[in-house]
């Protein structure tokens, strides 16, 4: 049984051409892995680099493929039903409403509170006439602004600029260190010393996003990809993307490895481990690689506050209108609703007053993002895998390496989000 196509009263975007290069499309990916990859899932990797070498780097690895799966997944969905993911699961009963509409807004309270701490770090820190809340607030009006303003188009450009940035400052550290290959390639045979569970399901899981993995079939429906010959465009664009946030993480792990593992230099948890490797960078190399680093880490952040701020608003869009029994609205329509708007603003302010009052002890902050966030995964990867066996035509259903794919993610997410409960309980 497949989901009809939505009727949609509104003016579809145009319907883009196909482009002669497959590459020339690349750009929704980008902007979903740029924003499922923040400063938290640096400092993971960091972390785990700093405690066992390269040992999980095969970790690494195994957590982009998933994303890749998941990813190509969502992005399937929308383009052979012609419709939203959210319209899927209502499809799957009034259940799947009731479970994302409370976590949206949840999520988005807190996410809001926890963005604004993260890029108002490293700003305060190259520049100290502000506090880290006072420079959140004002990266989260900024992304209020562009999104508010600006469409698709405006925030694809943002984004791949901020991309840019994040790789000339964290490959680019990653190089001027010369990691030793021959212990990187010996991390690509899959093992678990003793301790490192925690570490490696966490870097399974932090290649890439949360609930902005499901915003990605929005912003390809922004640029103008509708219909199933746009496949083999959506899965390169994936895959390149998740590829390149992929190059990230393993550049993190090289610099965990080769200048803290080595020197037995351990760094504070959180947000707060990039200032300590900002400082010893600055120590070794001087300012200008420093001052390098903590742009890369702010445009790291950046750049998941503008995706949110975009996507998951997109994403809110269409389920407040499907509740409230209004027509849906499509493409760069859907940024000028009440709805999406509404959200916005949600992400904005309400988060501000709470990091306000609460910038002295942000550890409650992370505990509730990291729990909200492990819960959705499992949601995402178990719909998936009923949607696109059952709920869509037959030329489109999983392969078998894809419900393979899909299953791992499932377990993998299921075992990420009793962790995170257990750790929260304690």
């Amino acid at each position: 049984m497949s989901i009809p196509p939505s009727t949609d009263s509104s003016p579809a975007p145009e319907a883009l051409a196909l482009p002669n290069s497959r590459w020339k499309a690349i750009g929704p990916g980008i902007v979903a892995a740029a924003t499922g990859v923040g400063a938290g899932d640096l400092v993971a990797t960091l972390a785990a680099g700093s405690k066992l070498g390269y040992t999980l780097l095969w970790a690494v690895l195994l957590g982009v493929l998933v994303k890749i799966a998941l990813g190509e997944a969502v992005g399937r969905y929308h383009l052979a039903t012609g419709s939203t993911l959210l319209r899927g699961w209502r499809s799957l009963g009034v259940w799947t409403s009731w479970y994302f509409g409370v976590y949206i807004v949840v999520w988005g309270f807190s996410y809001g509170a926890a963005i604004m701490m993260s890029t108002g770090l490293p700003l305060n820190v190259m520049f100290p006439i502000l506090s880290i809340t006072q420079w959140g607030a004002a990266c989260a009006l900024i992304g209020l602004l562009l999104v508010w303003l600006g469409g698709y188009v405006l925030l694809e450009r943002i984004m791949t600029f901020l991309v840019g940035v994040m790789f000339v400052s964290v490959v680019g550290t990653a190089l001027l260190l010369l990691p030793d290959v021959l212990p990187m390639l010996g991390g690509l045979w899959p093992r678990l010393p003793a301790g490192s569970l925690i570490y490696t399901l966490g870097l399974l899981g932090g290649v890439g996003g949360t609930i902005t993995m499901a915003a990605y079939g929005y912003w390809f429906n922004a640029k103008g990809w509708r219909g199933a010959q746009w496949m083999p465009f959506m899965r390169l664009d994936n895959a390149v993307s998740y590829l390149i946030t992929g190059i990230f993480v393993v550049a993190m792990m090289i610099v965990g490895t080769e200048l803290l593992h080595a020197a037995g230099i351990s760094i504070a948890k959180g947000d707060k481990g990039l200032l300590d490797l900002g400082a010893i960078l600055r120590q070794r190399f001087g300012p200008i690689i420093w001052a390098i680093f903590m742009i890369g880490f702010w445009a790291t952040s950046m750049t998941s506050l503008l995706g949110v701020w975009n996507g998951v608003s997109l994403m809110f869009s269409d389920f407040a209108r499907h509740a409230r029994s209004r027509p849906e609205v499509s493409g760069e329509a859907a940024t000028r609703t009440p709805e999406f708007r509404a959200y916005v603003l949600w992400l904005t302010f309400p988060p501000m007053l709470l990091v306000f009052f609460v910038s002295d002890n942000p550890v409650q902050l992370v505990l509730i993002y990291g729990v909200l966030g492990a819960l959705f995964m499992p949601f995402l990867a178990a719909t998936l895998l009923w949607l696109l066996n059952w709920r869509v035509d037959k030329q489109h259903r999983n392969g078998w390496l894809s419900n393979v794919m899909l299953t791992v993610s499932l377990l993998l997410f299921g075992v990420l989000c009793i962790a995170e409960l257990l750790h929260i309980g304690k």
